[in-house]
């Protein structure tokens, strides 16, 4: 007896895919840049664990470990609530049959709560109370980013076809980091690097940040418009209300469902969790490893991180073409080769100094990008129609499960090591691990995984 094999939403659509629509969805993307890149990795974290928050007379350096510890201890709880409520919001939203309005409160929120860092200042006697908020701002808005990272990747499926996923995510992936480039530069030299920058602001107070977490939530919150006003919501679908537990429920069934009759895709799940955790890791201690490792001064690493993003964003949006051509599981396979190749290179030629940084940290910079593209594309050709947005909870549930990997193998191999470069060999370990469950997941064929000769709207498997 043969069994259909499920096949995204868009594939059973005949039509070309939109260039509105994919214009505004990746302007979402574009916007996210203001949370990823400015308020996470170089600006608004750097600040709120540095020195500025340490009280007059203070150990400097005790302050700025106790409140990185803080950081950490924010980012975790965030990421538990993420894993409880991403799945369960996109089995909601599924039912409903409407992604749009979750994403739209989730970008709000996030919006919201980037301007909200306005108020954290760092004011002699309140510098616990103010980390303690701006850690609290942090945590909110990284739990609505990912959830309204859910419904947005589930939109995927709404705007393209079979032919054309690997492109359209490199896209929107690619967006990200440009958008990312543009607003760097744009809080550089018009507040973060002048003495005295645009409209009179100054670094006092914190003037210079809080003014530029201003523009980010300004940034976030106009550029997810497009997407809530262009992008339709699923037609002709019959929504039923069901609440939490109905939700979770749901859940429970679809992933023992996953289990019996399609494993790969609970297979594909675990290795992209493990492997998309070392992906973070790459950016997460880039900037860390720059300043620490290789003698990189603040403003070395900006331009870095600009250098990091162009690279990135043209790499991510020019393999989205061969992702179509030769399917995800090879542009997947072959960036994490690459990451891994270009990782230990890192902690092998660490004593030549910064053109080392420059050259193999580029390379890791070309590939996170694909990788993480060719992944959405890739579980978006697995969803079943109708359940996307589950899958995508699924997704961040699983994403956050690991997220512990990168961050404890970094430290081990530190303490192992005695040095800070040591650390890179913990991410390249989490990333060949990925590589290792990743390689011999095998994918039922007709759905494009492998490549555009196994695109087909619906094929039988014995």
């Amino acid at each position: 007896m043969s069994t259909p094999v499920p096949t995204p939403a868009a594939a059973q659509v005949g039509e070309s895919p939109r260039t509105s629509h994919i214009v505004a969805w990746a302007a979402w993307d574009w916007g996210s840049s203001a949370f990823n890149a400015v308020v996470t990795t170089f600006v608004f974290t750097v600040w709120l664990t540095g020195s500025s928050f340490a009280e007059t007379g203070a150990d400097v350096e005790a302050a700025k470990a106790l409140h990185s510890q803080w950081l950490g201890w924010g980012l975790a709880i965030a990421g538990v609530l993420v894993a409880v409520l991403a799945p369960a919001l996109g089995t909601l939203a599924d039912a409903a049959g409407r992604r749009k309005p979750l994403l739209g409160v989730a970008s709000l929120v996030v919006a919201l709560s980037v301007l909200a860092m306005w108020f954290v200042k760092p004011t002699p006697g309140a510098m616990t109370s103010n980390v303690l908020l701006g850690i609290t701002l942090l945590a909110v808005g990284t739990v609505f980013f990912e959830i309204g990272s859910v419904a947005y990747n589930a939109l995927l499926v709404q705007i393209t076809t079979p032919r054309t996923i690997g492109r359209v995510s490199g896209i929107g992936w690619g967006s990200g980091y440009v958008g990312g480039i543009v607003l760097l530069l744009v809080l550089f030299v018009g507040f973060i690097n002048p003495d005295v920058g645009w409209f009179g602001v100054t670094s006092a107070d914190g003037l210079n940040i809080r003014v530029s977490m201003l523009v980010a939530g300004l940034w976030a919150l106009v550029f997810s418009l497009p997407v809530l006003l262009v992008v339709p919501d699923r037609a002709g679908t019959v929504s039923r209300r069901i609440g939490m537990g109905e939700a979770y429920r749901s859940i429970g069934r679809h992933i023992a469902s996953l289990w019996r009759t399609r494993r790969a895709t609970l297979k594909f799940l675990i290795a992209s969790a493990v492997f998309r955790d070392g992906l973070a890791g790459v950016f997460t201690f880039g900037g860390v490893l720059a300043a620490g490792s290789f003698g990189f001064t603040s403003q070395e690493v900006i331009l870095f991180a600009i250098a990091a993003n162009v690279v990135a964003g043209a790499a991510t949006i020019s393999v989205g073409w061969l992702d179509d051509r030769f399917g995800p599981r090879r542009v997947v396979t072959s960036s994490l080769v690459v990451l891994v190749i270009a990782g230990s290179a890192v902690f092998a030629l660490h004593s030549y100094g910064k053109p080392v940084f420059w050259v193999f940290g580029l390379a890791l910079s070309a590939c996170v990008g694909p990788a993480q593209s060719a992944s959405r594309g890739l579980l978006a050709r697995l969803s079943d129609p109708g359940r996307e947005t589950e899958m995508f909870g699924l997704y961040a549930t699983t994403g956050r499960a690991a997220t512990f990997l990168a961050p404890a193998a970094w430290s081990t191999a530190i303490a192992i090591g005695g040095a800070q470069y040591w650390g890179i060999l913990g991410v390249v370990a989490v990333l060949a691990a990925g590589l290792a469950l990743f390689v011999p997941v095998r994918f039922p064929r007709g759905l494009g995984v492998d490549g555009r000769a196994d695109v087909t709207p619906l094929v039988a498997v014995p």
